[in-house]
């Protein structure tokens, strides 16, 4: 029931879900209430007509698995990444057992010259849980890689719902307006946060602009 459940959330991201994936299904199901928060700093807060419009935070250097994608289509791109992220941390990995859930899992994407489209190649995201920091388990698949990412300085944002390659457009233009003009952050590379399962419709999202160094 629990796998049909899920193929029927895959399918509305144009993906197929294998029956391989009942295994970490059922271990994330299991664990979903313990998520480990990717540690950061708030810098600074900044409100708008009384409501937190964004944030600004810095986030530590530390290991992350990541995949990359270049499916037709966002949503595509980063389910099929994240269900080989799911393999490794639920088992596929040289430890053999389950690594635990951390959030968010981030999403770099890069729009196109003119602005108006999203490269296709994705880049997905996991951070290694504070205990495999020191030594990451080697993951089985060689499509993952565990790479040391370097302390990043971002300005964030929320918004809810679905993530396709219009919403994320339309995130970034919104978050624009509300900057202003401004090089102090990347116009070319965004990170898109998602901290919670696609099958929830008003889930919740942060658009990433990465401030320059």
């Amino acid at each position: 029931r629990l796998f049909t459940y899920w193929e029927a959330v895959a399918s509305t991201h144009r993906v197929s879900l294998p029956r391989d994936m009942a295994g970490p299904i059922v271990q994330m199901t299991r664990h979903s209430q313990a998520r480990e928060p990717v540690p950061y700093v708030t810098l600074s807060q900044h409100e708008k007509c009384e409501e937190a419009a964004y944030e600004e935070r810095r986030y530590p250097a530390g290991k992350w698995a990541c995949v990359s994608k270049g499916e037709p289509m966002y949503e595509q791109s980063i389910s099929m990444s994240f269900m080989k992220l799911m393999r490794y941390i639920c088992k596929e990995n040289s430890v053999g057992c389950y690594l635990g859930m951390t959030v968010p899992v981030l999403n770099e994407i890069h729009l196109t010259k003119e602005g108006t489209k999203l490269e296709r190649e994705v880049v997905t995201a996991y951070y290694l849980p504070g205990e495999f920091q020191q030594n990451p388990p080697v993951p089985t698949d060689p499509e993952i890689h565990i790479t040391e990412r370097a302390s990043l300085r971002v300005i964030t944002r929320v918004f809810y719902g679905m993530t396709t390659e219009e919403t994320i457009l339309r995130e970034i233009s919104l978050f624009w307006e509300l900057l202003g003009s401004t090089d102090a952050v990347l116009r070319e590379t965004y990170i898109v946060a998602a901290y919670e399962n696609p099958s929830i419709p008003q889930r919740r999202n942060e658009i990433w602009f990465i401030c320059r160094a």
